[in-house]
């Protein structure tokens, strides 16, 4: 996938993905990422949170202690999902249904029978 962007980090971008389907037919759709900055926030503090985990570890704290902070990169990892999930189908499958590539529609059942997983 490759991405030719404009703009400052953290605002709307519009942008090109050439995506190869698991099937081998190529396409490409310009966009714009209206949620960017706060899917970059979210994962931003999956990050830290992560961090803290692997801190935690080292230093020996107790084991539901650890656990509650894994709990939390999950939650921010899974809230990261979301948004770009509802992203992805307010306008990725928007503008692929209407430029006629149903294929779109298996890619995503795909993803989200992975990220439910």
């Amino acid at each position: 996938m490759t991405h030719d962007h404009t703009g400052s980090p953290g605002e709307e971008t519009l942008h090109d993905h050439a995506y190869l389907h698991a099937h081998g037919i190529a396409h490409s759709h310009g966009h714009v990422h209206a949620n960017q900055k706060a899917v970059i926030n979210r994962l931003a503090r999956a990050i830290g949170h992560l961090e803290k985990v692997k801190r935690m570890v080292e230093e020996g704290y107790d084991c539901s202690e650890v656990l509650v902070q894994l709990a939390a990169v999950r939650s921010a990892l899974d809230n990261a999902g979301k948004v770009i999930l509802q992203d992805h189908m307010r306008h990725c499958m928007v503008d692929a249904v209407a430029a006629g590539d149903m294929d779109a529609i298996e890619d995503l059942c795909q993803a989200v029978e992975k990220f439910i997983k």
